[in-house]
């Protein structure tokens, strides 16, 4: 069988710096808009982004919609060449007319990129270096102030992801996108990859067995035909990855498995009863595994929901991804040490 390049659905920051760099190549004037404070409720957390061409291109999002229509319109429209602060909701009829959650206020951060052809070819390689940042998985701050002065730096080892804005400087400090990789196609698969794309994860199906992938109905959902141990040893091995074995097939899900377990990823779960479970970590032991590695076998996979149908199998492995996720940004230790409830799928 032949190799196939990854196939990866991707979201959050490094989708929207994919976009950007590519508009900056293309010679387009953009706008980044960063939510740098939030009061009451808000559809999205400090830190999102919402990028913006001059051409009416738009990635990533800052609202649940009632604010990306005026933010487009204005940053076309207005296309300022140094960063301004732009506050919704201050008002009732602010908040009647951008529809914003009661009591919700949102202040950004809206940036210019290349506003002008002096400023574009800096922009450009602020960009591909932060582009390049995420893309080797390294943590990354972004230094933004008022007078339009840019800088990347490297964040303190143990600094958490998020933002600190003062009025005239902005620090916004990034950690690498968690990825997932999902052995098995099927409808469990299928459901995970589409609400763990919504939570911001960016996934990778891998389906090796010529039956499924040959048969596989969901061309927004693509798959990576390679085998899961080599695509562990290429792709899924650091602290920021996540390896679920969804198959129900020890013949591809072992072999994850034992990369999985033997590597630095945050999370390495596997579907299946109890049963199927102990007879799991009764193989894995026996193909040479170690007990310290295999006690970071997520397995059965997902929280107590309980749940029975692919739909909701997929919602209580998702739920605990993300709750790993937040211990990971936290304290920076993989899922082993974060406990969760087991489901028993």
């Amino acid at each position: 069988m032949p190799d196939a390049p990854a196939s990866q659905m991707t979201s959050g920051h490094e989708s929207v710096v994919k976009d950007v760099l590519s508009w900056l190549e293309q010679g387009r004037r953009v706008w980044l808009c960063t939510i740098v404070e939030t009061w009451g409720s808000s559809p999205r957390p400090a830190g999102s982004w919402l990028a913006v061409s001059d051409s009416g291109q738009w990635s990533g999002s800052v609202s649940g919609g009632c604010l990306e229509e005026d933010l487009l319109r204005r940053t076309v429209a207005e296309g300022a060449d140094y960063p301004v602060v732009v506050d919704y909701g201050i008002t009732d009829g602010d908040r009647d007319h951008f529809r914003l959650p009661c009591g919700g206020r949102i202040r950004l951060l809206v940036e210019p990129l290349g506003s002008t052809a002096s400023t574009r070819s800096g922009a450009l390689e602020h960009v591909r270096q932060l582009a390049e940042s995420l893309r080797s998985r390294q943590p990354v701050a972004r230094r933004v102030s008022l007078q339009g002065v840019v800088e990347l730096e490297l964040p303190e080892p143990a600094a958490q992801p998020g933002i600190m804005f003062d009025g005239e400087e902005l620090l916004q400090t990034l950690q690498p996108e968690c990825r997932l990789l999902l052995i098995g196609a099927g409808e469990v698969a299928r459901y995970v990859a589409e609400f763990a794309t919504a939570a911001d994860f960016t996934v990778t199906l891998c389906e090796p067995r010529e039956a499924f992938s040959s048969g596989w109905g969901y061309p927004h959902l693509p798959l990576d035909r390679r085998l899961p141990d080599d695509l562990v040893a290429e792709s899924f091995n650091d602290s920021w990855c996540g390896v679920l074995a969804l198959a129900h097939d020890p013949r591809i899900d072992d072999m994850g498995l034992l990369a999985a377990l033997q590597s630095s990823a945050f999370y390495v779960g596997a579907m299946g009863s109890k049963r199927t479970s102990d007879t799991r970590r009764e193989r894995l032991l026996s193909l040479g595994l170690g007990e310290a590695d295999l006690q970071r076998l997520r397995a059965p996979i997902g929280i107590n929901i309980p749940s029975k149908t692919p739909a909701e199998i997929a919602i209580s492995v998702v739920a605990d991804l993300i709750a790993a996720r937040h211990h990971l940004r936290i304290t920076h230790e993989p899922c082993a040490s974060y406990s969760g409830k087991e489901n028993r799928v």
